[in-house]
This record gives structure tokens, sequence and C-alpha cells, in this order.
């Protein structure tokens, strides 16, 4: 067990995962903890407002000198997860510089001071799920991703593993944990943009209007808004990073953070109803053209890896963790408001 002073670095520490992970670590008694990210103009900020940490660096500034930022600061865990997450960024060089160069430059800054890092891969490196989505560092060769962001991932990935970085490192205390995460929601995502979860989404327009809109299907094993997903809830998603830390600190490679079952999205919508008292009322729109070709009408990965390496706790359903997010989000409120 990782010691209540030991410093923590959390990149990405004002996102919807970091913020939440910031929370739990603060839960668990942690407050020597060092937050990297990008606030800019919005109201991200705010995420930051109730959570207990001792710095924090702009991340242009920090990755142009990770050694001399954190010079004074004797980081034993890092939890990488500062990178962009939008799945439609088209800006290629954009994304290889941000999910890739830096985190290049975290790993070498880990090795050279025998810190253990536990990063944000991605379910997107999946792709369409021809090779699965078995948590298997051998397949890392074999994925195909769909989009640009998957593929930042995907060639992070590549880069420790080619490297010998995610098994044992010979003459190195250095160690590394790549978290794959699923469709992940919950408080903390309010400056999300696009990017925020059919939760939030389906918040919105039942407040609005009383309706939420699904995507009608295009297959015909699937009814419409019968496409599944593996639904996570970001305190779950938190914990089980955090696990690596402590608990799991001996685990090396990639594990996925899922719930392991799926749901779909007539199910969210129905468990969104229910949580805020109204009636169910869902309509079903086309997909854009651009998406047809590409969208996923499954996804769900095997979490028997980590829960193999000793994870045991329940997870939460989709419906109490609707009932919860909506108790936060009638209050527009935050982790430790």
């Amino acid at each position: 067990m990782l010691s209540k002073d030991s410093w923590i670095l959390v990149t990405g520490g004002a996102g919807l995962i970091g913020s939440t992970i910031v929370y739990e670590l603060n839960q668990m008694g942690y407050e020597n903890i060092v937050i990297v990210d990008h606030l800019g103009t919005g109201e991200k900020w705010q995420n930051l407002r109730a959570l207990k940490f001792v710095d924090y660096f702009e991340k242009a500034n920090f990755y142009q000198d990770v050694a001399g930022k954190l010079s004074r600061y004797p980081v034993k865990v890092v939890f990488h997860l500062g990178n962009c997450s939008d799945t439609t960024e088209v800006d290629a060089t954009y994304l290889m510089g941000n999910n890739y160069d830096g985190g290049k430059e975290l790993t070498d800054y880990c090795l050279v001071n025998d810190i253990r890092m536990i990063y944000a891969s991605s379910a997107a490196t999946y792709g369409d799920g021809d090779v699965g989505f078995l948590d298997d560092e051998t397949l890392i060769p074999k994925l195909r991703p769909l989009n640009k962001y998957g593929y930042s991932k995907q060639i992070f990935d590549q880069y420790l593993w080619r490297n010998g970085f995610l098994g044992k490192i010979d003459g190195s205390n250095a160690s590394f944990v790549g978290v794959k995460y699923s469709n992940v929601f919950g408080p903390n995502e309010y400056h999300k943009g696009k990017m925020r979860s059919m939760f939030l989404r389906c918040y919105e327009q039942i407040t609005a209007g009383g309706q939420v809109g699904l995507f009608k299907s295009y297959r015909p094993e699937y009814g419409d808004g019968e496409q599944v997903r593996d639904f996570l809830y970001v305190r779950d998603a938190a914990r089980m990073t955090i696990f690596f830390m402590n608990e799991g600190a001996k685990c090396t490679g990639l594990y996925n953070i899922g719930f392991g079952a799926t749901r779909s999205w007539n199910d969210l919508a129905k468990a969104m109803f229910f949580a805020m008292g109204k009636p169910v009322n869902i309509k079903y729109i086309d997909m854009p053209e651009e998406l047809k070709a590409r969208y996923q009408y499954y996804t769900c990965l095997d979490i028997s890896k980590i829960r193999q390496a000793g994870y045991t706790a329940p997870l939460t359903s989709l419906e109490d963790a609707a009932k919860d997010y909506v108790s936060y989000l009638k209050r527009g409120a935050h982790w430790g408001d």
C-alpha cells in the first residue's frame, strides 16, 4: 500500500476521469498530488475547486521540461490521463503530438526515476472488434482502430510493447500499466462539449423537451436504439484505475476497464427518464451518412483480467448510476461539492 505521504502526479487531472481519480485519492487520504492539464477558457476549472492537491501545471509548459517541473516533488506514481479524447478530432498531427510524443516524454522520466506509470490507453484501439475486445498485449499489432484518436493511442501501446516497457524491465523499478476504458460517464464531464456522454445529452434533451433522440439501426440484427455499449460509471472507472497503485501494484501490461456486460441505448434512455421521474418518450432519428460506415453496433470489454488480478469490488448498475448522476446534474455539482 502506497503511504499516504507519497507524491502522485495526475496528468489530465481536471478531466472527467482524472478529477474523479483525484477525488477518490483524497477520500483515501492522499493529498500530495500534482496536476497537469489544460483549462482553456471554458468551465473545466470547476472540476478542481473541491479537490486537494499541491501544485498545477499547464500541459504546454509541462512536457517541455518534465524533470524541471517535478524537481521538487519525489513522485512515486503517475496517472497519465492527459490526452486528447476527442474521437472525431481530424488533426492527426495534433493527436500524435499530444497523445504519443507527450506520453514518450513522461515514459522517459518514469524510467530514469523508477516511477510506476498507469496510463490511459483506449477501447477505441479495438476498432470494429474483429479481433475481439481482449486486453492481451500480444494482440496489439493486430488491432486496427477506426479513427485517428484510436490510432494515436494504439501507437503508444505499440511503443511501450516493442520496447519491453509493458513487462519487466531489467535494471529499473519503473513499471507500466495501460488501462482501456469503455464508455465512461458521470459528474465532471460538463466541459466535454460534443464528447459529453449520452447520459448527459439525455438529461439535457429530457429537461428541454421531454424527449430523447436515438439513432435508427441500419443492420437487421439490431432494432432501433438496440445498439449496445459497455457503460461504466466514472467512480468505478477511477477506483479500478487506482487499484493498480496499491493492491495491483505488481501488475503490468494492458487491462480493460469496463462493466463487462452490454446495455442498449434504449436501456440508457429509459434509465434516465426513470431517474428524472419523467415518462419514457424516445424518437428514432436518421444517422448522419458519414457515420454509417464506421458506426459500432456492439462493444463490450472482457474484464476477467482485472478480476483475476484481484479487483473484486461490485460495479454500479446502469440504473443506480443514472440515479446518482442525476442527483449531481440537478445541482450542477462536481465531486466534493
